[in-house]
């Protein structure tokens, strides 16, 4: 029974989280292809002064970022925080517009993904360590930087792990389309794509995960990270999605301890959809 157990989580972790080849910057988990949508172009690098930046993660990983500079000095930044089977450009046309409000843009390709090195994800565990350092890099460069986290997906949930860890600088977020947990998220998809139970496969998985990634999946739980957030907050939904069901983000919504709260609905939008459906209303929702 312990032998099949552990060849049951193994093989989903392989599935979900490892990147499918790491020496291939484009490469993503295999599940990616079933889940996030196939053949979506990754939109064109902003036409703005940009460089490379490099750091450190805990664990001794190169991660990789671009630095976008906005045409007049400025105190104000982004930290863009991409998908699952993403990297850093599928936010670029979110850059595009924070680019042209005057702020700094940094993109950083999170760990297994684009440039960065890695061998798994871990759904927002590590990753919002990442993005933690990413923070004090900026502070490190600009002391009186006021920062802006935004996420998108699995970005959204790195971002909401990331503000119960209080960053230096960082004075609001923005999460679009994350879930409570990778742990419910992965359960519905099961049962959405191979017609299996939660038990006993996520268990198997949960026991196998910290062992391969070195993090559990079910400690990728951004309804747990909420409650000690202390920046204001703004909450996007589809209420199309079918990958992560907008009832996710009203139970985020009532568990945050934000100090200043609100949540923006977008009729008719699928996962990850929010801008593409009304992009004027959306940007003018994030720069209220």
């Amino acid at each position: 029974m312990v032998g099949a157990g552990y060849f049951i989580g193994s093989g989903f972790v392989d599935y979900a989280l490892l990147r499918d080849n790491p020496g291939d910057p484009t490469a993503i988990p295999e599940a990616a292809a079933a889940i996030v949508e196939p053949g979506l172009a990754a939109p064109a690098k902003p036409q703005a002064e940009n460089e490379q930046w490099t750091i450190t993660s805990q664990d001794g990983l190169k991660l990789v970022a671009t630095h976008f500079s906005p045409d007049k000095p400025s105190r104000l930044w982004a930290i863009l925080v991409h998908g699952y089977g993403r990297n850093q450009s599928y936010v670029w046309d979110y850059a595009a517009e924070y680019i042209k409000r005057g702020y700094h843009v940094l993109t950083p390709d999170l760990r297994a993904a684009g440039l960065s090195e890695g061998k798994y994800l871990t759904m927002g565990v590590k990753e919002s360590d990442d993005i933690v350092l990413w923070a004090k890099e900026i502070v490190q460069k600009d002391e009186n930087a006021r920062i802006v986290l935004h996420g998108i997906s699995m970005g959204a949930a790195t971002v909401m792990m990331t503000t119960a860890k209080h960053p230096q600088n960082v004075v609001v977020a923005v999460e679009d389309c994350g879930y409570t947990s990778a742990y419910d998220m992965f359960t519905v998809q099961l049962d959405k794509l191979f017609g299996l139970p939660e038990f006993p496969v996520m268990n198997c998985v949960d026991i196998v995960s910290p062992m391969k990634t070195g993090a559990a999946i079910s400690d990728a739980a951004p309804l747990r990270s909420i409650v000690y957030t202390e920046v204001p907050m703004l909450f996007i939904h589809g209420d199309a999605d079918k990958l992560v069901p907008c009832e996710m983000m009203e139970k985020l919504y009532e568990a945050s301890s934000a100090p200043a709260k609100e949540k923006y609905i977008v009729a008719g939008a699928g996962h990850a959809d929010a801008k593409k459906t009304d992009p004027q209303k959306y940007f003018e929702r994030v720069f209220a």
